[in-house]
């Protein structure tokens, strides 16, 4: 069963208690009304949310509830829903003891949507180590999304990694693997699929009526008609063709190198790359505070910061919202040309 998404406010997890999530979500919160912030709950320990807002010289008005209430709290008060869990305040220094509570928080944070009433899941950025300390046996932040989805759908999900900016959505094929392993990933079954959910969440939850993806080469030209390696010719052009075959407005392999200036990225709604710089650098040097990672692919709308905890500044006031404030606002638009009628 597919979640409702015209529940009013929005999930939000603090990340890691350590690093600059409890402070974003305070600036956020403030410039609610100057930026338009979608309404959202916190999910963290209020007693280190106000230890932070104290520690940065902040006064926010910060007010204990419950999803269903938090609502009528938002525009005068910080709405936070506490976790059983309790945080060590220690800007800048990673404590496995935190791990209970940052992963209660995803926990019920999908289970507030799949419940109705969230609309979406948006989470602030959390580091692995501490969690692989405390035995969290997930690679990482967005797997444990597809296991909890997995759990709740009972079947297989697939979660695609897409860096959604103003000026261009970004997909990498894979991921979080050394360079001299991604040829070996690169296979036309991982094209296609990826792909294929890539089409449909831009569609359905995008309001992209005909999706067109622009599909990059590997190798340097392409591949430059395999003089420059062999894996555009036999396996991104297959999977390009199949992807036509099956009704997808999908063209390439292109040169990535002449696939992000303003001309290119006109013809398409988004970029399929073949691995994580291919894709992430493009994104981030054209809108590195306004970029966002959407979590494609999953039976529920997730989206977060396109940073990380920022340990180094945690905790110093420095750190900026923007990303999350733009999390907020394309979950917001995400929930509701799902819930739209079709």
């Amino acid at each position: 069963m597919q979640p409702r998404n015209d529940a009013p406010l929005l999930a939000l997890t603090a990340g890691d208690p350590s690093g600059i999530g409890p402070e974003i979500a305070i600036a956020a919160w403030q410039a609610r009304n100057g930026h338009s912030v979608s309404p959202f709950y916190l999910l963290t320990d209020p007693a280190l949310l106000a230890a932070r807002a104290r520690h940065l010289g902040i006064e926010v008005p910060i007010e204990e509830t419950t999803p269903p209430n938090a609502a009528a709290v938002f525009s005068r008060a910080l709405p936070v829903v506490p976790l059983e869990a309790r945080f060590t305040d220690a800007p800048g220094l990673a404590d496995a003891a935190n791990a209970a509570g940052i992963v209660e928080a995803i926990d019920r944070a999908v289970a507030d949507v799949h419940s109705g009433v969230a609309a979406a899941v948006v989470t602030c950025p959390i580091a692995k180590k501490p969690l692989y300390d405390a035995g969290f046996r997930f690679p990482g932040h967005t797997e444990y999304l597809a296991h909890l989805a997995g759990l709740k759908e009972g079947r297989e999900i697939t979660p695609v990694m897409m860096l959604a900016g103003p000026d261009l959505r970004a997909v990498p094929v894979t991921i979080h693997i050394a360079l001299a392993d991604v040829p070996g990933a690169v296979t036309q079954a991982a094209i296609e699929k990826i792909s294929r959910i890539t089409a449909h969440d831009l569609a359905a939850r995008f309001g992209i009526a005909k999706p067109r993806l622009a599909i990059s080469g590997l190798n340097p030209h392409a591949g430059e008609g395999g003089a420059m390696g062999g894996e555009d010719e036999a396996i991104i052009r297959p999977a390009v063709e199949a992807l036509r075959r099956a009704g997808i407005d999908a063209f390439g392999p292109l040169p990535a190198d002449t696939m992000f200036h303003p001309r290119a990225r006109a013809s398409y709604d988004a970029a399929i790359c073949m691995y994580h710089d291919q894709a992430l650098i493009p994104a981030k040097a054209l809108a590195f505070d306004e970029t966002v990672n959407v979590t494609l692919g999953l039976p529920f709308i997730r989206t977060s910061p396109d940073h990380g905890t920022a340990f180094d500044i945690a905790g110093k006031g420095i750190a900026r919202p923007d990303s999350l404030i733009a999390a907020l606002k394309l979950a917001r638009l995400l929930a509701d040309n799902e819930s739209r009628p079709k």
